[in-house]
């Protein structure tokens, strides 16, 4: 028995040590196929952004005390430490750059992303003097371009700060203007075009034809004066007799005649946009010639383009403040006229193609007017006078018998052109408070139009005024005044 307790004291005591040493050399094999973890101390993710204007500096508290420091770029920002937990950062330069800060275990204290732009706190304090009644904001984008947010009260405060942020930075293309009008304005505008034109006209003219015998000679003759100034005579009337074989032909011709344009349009904008208003028609020209050459003789057509003339007008409107308006506006009249007119011949017909000419009078211009208030844009009077004598040299000369050999054409033209713009700021109104020219027209009936020659019903009662509101414009009002 005493033998054998040495062995079993052995093994036992080799069955601890199996025991107790078998997990530590599974854990070493475990940790020898473990990969290593990969930690991000620092990174913008959890940055701060900071804005900064150059020479402008923040003071920060931090919550730990500060071990170490990192700026990415020195020359865009710096970082002065003066305690263990306040920092100084100071812009530099423009651009940006990241310092992020760290304590004694080396774990991220904080972070900020840092902007240095230039310094738009002169400009802040300047918009909102300026302009109280707006909320605009400014930042900086960028290296040297600026962004406008909030809103302006009215168009003419954001173009006002748009200009002032293009004088800072030098170029309006920098400006990201990002400002939004709280209410704009619409603009009435109010428009007469009136034109006179008189044209006096007189034409005489003595064409002579016949045969003058002196002895065996024989000497024939024939005039035909022209009329120049006009291009053509007026009319084919004239006037012939004969003596002694030699026959007159007397035209003579007079007309005077008088037009009136009057246009009034009225057209509502926003502020800062564009209407565009037409009043007239299009007449056609031919611009060349389609030949079908398959045929013999070739058979041809002409093209057609069209031309627009009437009454147009386009205004653009910006309301500059309470009251006052900037208007653009270019107005034209025009017309056709048998003045300039060219004929043109059409292979394959015998009938020639008169093109007519347009008369064209245009005015362009930007105005600055109170609302309500009217302006004379164009008042244009023009007068031309033609006169030609056409006749046969020498005996055209000859006093009183000259008259026989010559013809006389006299053109007078004269036109008043004026043009008046009134614009409104106008509010949206109901429908019910809005008449149109057609208001209680209905037909009438058949003995009424047979008996009576009424062309249309008459509504309410004769004799009778309709009620006048207090208030009530006291001038000349409708759509069409005779």
């Amino acid at each position: 028995m005493a033998k054998r307790t040495p062995i079993r004291t052995a093994a036992l005591t080799a069955l601890i040590l199996g025991t107790a040493l078998a997990p530590q050399h599974a854990g070493v094999a475990a940790d020898a196929h473990r990969v290593p973890v990969i930690q991000v101390a620092a990174s913008e993710a959890t940055s701060r952004f900071i804005p900064l204007g150059i020479g402008k500096s923040v003071a920060i508290d931090l919550p730990r005390d500060i071990k170490d420091v990192l700026v990415a770029d020195p020359k865009i920002a710096n970082a002065v430490i003066r305690s263990s937990r306040r920092v100084y950062m100071i812009g530099v330069k423009v651009g940006q750059t990241n310092i992020f800060f760290f304590d004694a275990e080396g774990k991220q204290i904080a972070g900020f992303d840092i902007a240095v732009t230039r310094d738009l706190n002169g400009l802040r304090a300047a918009l909102k003097q300026l302009m109280p009644d707006s909320d605009i904001r400014i930042e900086g984008v960028g290296e040297n371009a600026v962004m406008l947010t909030g809103t302006a009260a009215n168009p003419t405060e954001s173009q006002q700060a748009f200009d002032m942020a293009s004088r800072l930075v030098g170029d309006s293309a920098k400006v990201v203007n990002g400002l939004t009008v709280r209410g704009r304005d619409q603009v009435m505008l109010k428009v007469t075009v009136a034109e006179v034109q008189r044209d006096v006209v007189k034409q005489l003219g003595i064409d002579l034809s016949g045969s003058l015998n002196y002895g065996s000679a024989v000497v024939n003759f024939n005039t035909d004066n022209p009329f120049s100034a006009t291009g053509q005579a007026l009319s084919n009337t004239s006037f012939a007799g004969s003596v002694n074989g030699v026959s007159a032909t007397l035209r003579a011709m007079e007309r005077a005649g008088v037009i009136r344009t009057l246009a009034e349009p009225n057209l509502t904008a926003i502020s800062g946009e564009t209407a565009t208003f037409v009043a007239g028609g299009e007449f056609p020209i031919p611009s060349g010639l389609s030949c079908d050459t398959t045929k013999s003789p070739p058979i041809c057509q002409p093209q057609i383009d069209f031309k627009k003339f009437g009454v147009s007008l386009v205004f653009t409107p910006i309301v500059l403040s309470e009251g006052r308006i900037s208007l653009k506006v270019m107005t034209e009249v025009s017309d056709l006229s048998q003045q300039n007119a060219i004929t043109v011949a059409i292979p394959g017909s015998t009938q020639p193609l008169t093109v007519p000419s347009i008369q064209t009078r245009r005015a362009d211009t930007v105005v600055e007017i109170p609302s309500g208030g009217s302006l004379a844009m164009a008042g244009m009077i023009q007068e031309q006078t033609k006169q030609s004598i056409n006749g046969i040299p020498g005996l055209m000369q000859v006093p009183i018998l000259g008259t026989l050999f010559k013809s006389r054409d006299y053109l007078n033209h004269q036109s008043e052109l004026m043009v008046l713009v009134t614009p409104y700021v106008v509010r949206a109104v109901a429908q019910k408070q809005l008449s149109k020219p057609d208001d209680g027209f209905a037909d009438p009936t058949d003995p009424s139009t047979a008996f009576l020659g009424r062309l249309n019903r008459i509504y309410g009662v004769a004799g009778k005024p309709e009620p006048r509101p207090v208030n009530a414009y006291r001038g000349k009002y409708g759509f069409i005044l005779d």
